[in-house]
């Protein structure tokens, strides 16, 4: 590979890890607040906008672990636990700051919004960091079982798996913590859980045409990766 186009492959990368971590701390910024959605009155989802950046992730990882490789899909996801426990230290320190008389946001509304933050995200952090790795793993090992063929076997098996680790665990965390109680469990996780499938298998034509575009564009062969070392 030319000096030129490695350039730009190393410039794609960052582009994507900065998407994924910027995704991944939004959605821990944004869960308190719930919403439901009736897609054609044939099932009610109950969810909290947290999930909505969060299959993002998900495909990004999918995608750098196809093209770039293992090693980078986990140097993304490391970073981005880094990323998030940054967020919370600075939602603390926040939080800890007394409000002006006259500001816009006083001390009572900003810890309404924030001050579960930092338990959130430790129950996501733990969450994410088993579905993440889990992901990952699933995702090269029909790879390799595949010989980088059946793009969509690896992505949707590697998802469904992680999808639901990580469903089950942040649930279970944020009722422990009395962040949430537990007559939601059920819902929340049923509802999650097929949320995320339903993206997962949706996403999975985004997959292929982003697959197809890097290859055209680096001209790799099938299960090649690009190295960004050499």
């Amino acid at each position: 590979m030319k000096i030129e186009q490695k350039s730009e492959a190393f410039t794609i990368y960052l582009i994507l890890g900065s998407m994924f971590i910027a995704a991944l701390v939004a959605s821990n910024l944004i869960f308190q607040k719930f919403f439901y959605w009736n897609p054609f009155g044939l099932f009610r989802f109950e969810l909290s906008v947290g999930i909505l950046p969060y299959p993002i992730t998900f495909l990004i990882t999918d995608i750098i672990s196809e093209i770039y490789g293992r090693k980078r899909a986990n140097q993304v996801v490391i970073a981005g636990i880094f990323a998030s426990f940054f967020s919370m230290i600075i939602i603390l320190i926040a939080n800890y700051v007394p409000a002006i008389d006259n500001s816009p946001i006083n001390n009572e509304i900003f810890s309404k919004v924030f001050g579960l933050s930092p338990i959130a995200v430790l129950a996501s952090m733990l969450a994410y960091l088993f579905a993440q790795f889990v992901d990952i793993k699933i995702y090269h090992f029909w790879k390799q079982k595949t010989k980088g063929k059946h793009l969509w076997l690896r992505n949707n098996f590697s998802t469904f798996s992680s999808q639901f680790i990580d469903t089950i665990t942040v649930i279970t965390l944020l009722c422990l913590f009395e962040v949430l109680p537990w007559d939601l469990f059920s819902t929340l996780l049923i509802s999650g859980f097929l949320f995320k499938i339903l993206i997962a298998i949706l996403d999975t034509p985004i997959l292929y045409f982003i697959v197809h575009l890097f290859k055209s564009r680096f001209h790799l062969k099938t299960g090649e990766e690009i190295n960004l070392i050499d």
